[in-house]
């Protein structure tokens, strides 16, 4: 791990201050993905700005939704009222992430920013990861690719996105409340996460300078929700495949909306909004649900060793739906 210069913020114009003073600065949360980082000597920030006792871990109703802090611990936020009562499909993806030790360290805003968990680019003895050094190459599209992409890849980069609660918060259109320099803004989760295209290192909307705030949950689309995460153990380990799901129903059993994001399969949370208007005004059932995943996982890239998701995708998000149409 390399030396760097240490500062706890006072509050948040204090912090943006000082990450725009310090020359490659980091804002330090948690700390459950970025010391990992510089342990592993993929990460060599200069600084690191503690944000941790700024007060932005609230979570309170805002307007007809709720806002949650950008401090926030995962674990505070899985077990509050409100999330668990309008939110459930969230609670369930933070409670299927991570250990409850880990749970109890991270943010929202530094799991929205946790980088990818390639192999390649966890380990700097492999020299071609465009995302550690751009232009140098991909090891993984060549290499064991078992965990990687299928959807929205590039010849630059077929890694995925790790987040299990932005995955919920994708299938809730949350808002990521940021702050910088030129002041604040909002940025729909969807853009927020970006595909590799020919610059896989550049991976969300924020800049440098600017730090997350809060996360707006809009009023819910409806309470019937599930969060399924498939992965090779039962504990502490990433998606292979998840689906987070949440429909409304008439009384007749049909479709009003449905809001479908899947992790584990793209560098980004994955949505695909004809999907779920194919779901609209139809029954809840098998048989429309199958068409929804076929078109989820259309145009799917796969290579030698994780072709296998396409067809476990598929089924995954048939049972998420089943589920969530099932519950009271």
């Amino acid at each position: 791990m390399n030396t760097f210069a240490y500062k706890r913020s006072s509050s948040v114009n204090d912090a943006l201050i000082s990450i725009g003073a310090q020359h490659d600065a980091k804002f330090l949360g948690g700390g459950t993905n970025l010391i990992d980082l510089m342990k592993m000597g993929v990460e060599h920030p200069a600084a690191l700005i503690d944000v941790t006792r700024l007060p932005l871990s609230g979570i309170e109703e805002h307007h007809d939704g709720v806002r949650i802090g950008g401090m926030a611990r995962n674990s505070a936020v899985a077990t509050h009222a409100l999330i668990r009562q309008r939110y459930a499909v969230l609670a369930q993806a933070l409670l299927a992430g991570a250990s409850q030790q880990i749970r109890n360290m991270a943010t929202v805003a530094g799991n929205l920013l946790q980088r990818t968990r390639c192999f390649y680019f966890y380990d700097p003895s492999y020299r071609e990861c465009n995302k550690r050094v751009p232009g140098s190459g991909c090891a993984a599209l060549n290499g064991y690719n078992r965990i990687h992409a299928i959807l929205g890849v590039s010849d630059r980069c077929i890694a995925v996105h790790p987040s299990d609660m932005a995955v919920a918060l994708a299938a809730l259109d949350a808002v990521i409340q940021v702050r910088g320099p030129a002041g604040e803004r909002s940025i729909p989760i969807a853009s927020f996460h970006r595909l590799p295209g020919k610059t896989p290192q550049i991976e969300t909307a924020l800049r440098p300078d600017e730090l997350i705030v809060s996360v707006d949950l809009p009023a819910p689309v409806g309470l019937r929700s599930h969060y399924l995460k498939v992965r090779d153990r039962n504990s502490y380990a990433f998606a292979l495949v998840s689906v987070a799901a949440v429909v409304d129903l008439d009384s007749g059993n049909r479709i009003r909306q449905a809001r479908i994001a899947l992790g584990g399969v793209a560098p980004k949370p994955w949505r695909v909004p004809e999907a779920e208007r194919a779901l609209t005004g139809h029954e809840a059932n098998e048989s429309a649900f199958r068409q929804a995943a076929d078109i989820l996982v259309q145009g799917a890239k796969t290579l030698r060793y994780n072709a296998f998701k396409v067809d476990l995708a598929r089924r995954s998000i048939v049972r998420a739906l089943s589920v969530a149409s099932e519950r009271a």
